[in-house]
């Protein structure tokens, strides 16, 4: 028996199963920290049967989080253990691990679509041909970069690392303060005026985890103007540049306490 959905899905073609359950999320204005799990499953599976349908090919992935959908709503279906109340334990919410992966998914989805919409503004905009009067012949300011271009690297970077060997570590999450910190720490050993190549530090990062961490600490790096964002040569690494507020910006850590609190 099909379930029927409230929605008016056209079988758009989405990058993977994540961007598929938030997409039905927002359209209802579900809350994402209380999804009601059996009708975002029904409607998941409605889409991936049209999609048969219409032989849209479906990745594995999407086939995986079919199954994982419905491994939580029979977890939901099953009754509480009575032990878990009398010794004033709660059971963990079968949903916490998918909503903690669609935050994390939605986080770097908005940071993506935001600096697409900027790139789009600074195509359309032209700049002062008279301008080149006022620059040195010394100086290299280097090749036309946005952060839109460090997104798609990243993204690639992101997808390189999911065939990286997965090693258990146990250690605490790293935050986005503590990696704006330690990219400070890398610009001070690259010393005075000398750019760091952030592509190198991603690849250093244990996990991906740690890799978002770190994007989302440069992202807010540029927008302090504590770094700017270069390219040498065409297809040549992406680089920061200490920006001349840089040191303004650590020289409390007020600002990166007060960061610290829009992530938690």
């Amino acid at each position: 028996m099909r379930v029927s959905s409230p929605l008016n899905i056209h079988l758009e073609q989405y990058e993977g199963p994540l961007d598929l359950l938030l997409d039905l999320i927002r359209k209802q204005q579900i809350d994402i920290k209380d999804i009601p799990i059996a009708t975002i499953t029904a409607q998941y599976l409605e889409y991936m049967e049209q999609a048969r349908e219409m032989d849209i090919d479906l990745s594995a992935e999407f086939v995986y989080m079919a199954a994982t959908l419905i491994h939580i709503k029979s977890k939901m279906l099953l009754p509480r253990d009575p032990a878990l109340g009398a010794d004033g334990e709660t059971a963990e919410d079968p949903r916490q691990e998918l909503v903690d992966r669609l935050l994390e998914h939605e986080r770097f989805k908005n940071a993506a679509e935001m600096l697409q919409q900027k790139r789009m503004i600074e195509e359309n905009v032209w700049s002062n041909p008279q301008m080149k009067a006022f620059v040195s012949e010394d100086d290299d300011p280097g090749l036309a970069i946005t952060l839109f271009d460090l997104v798609k690297a990243f993204g690639e970077m992101l997808e390189r690392a999911r065939n990286r060997p997965a090693y258990e570590v146990e250690a605490a999450d790293v935050t986005v303060s503590e990696m704006m910190h330690y990219l400070r720490d890398r610009f001070v050993e690259a010393g005075e005026g000398q750019p760091v190549f952030i592509l190198r530090i991603f690849e250093q990062q244990p996990s991906r985890r740690a890799m978002i961490a770190l994007f989302l600490a440069v992202l807010e790096m540029v927008r302090m103007q504590a770094v700017v964002v270069t390219q040498k040569n065409l297809f040549g690494e992406i680089a920061l540049k200490r920006h001349h507020n840089f040191d303004a910006v650590f020289a409390t850590d007020e600002p990166l306490a007060a960061i610290e609190k829009d992530y938690i």
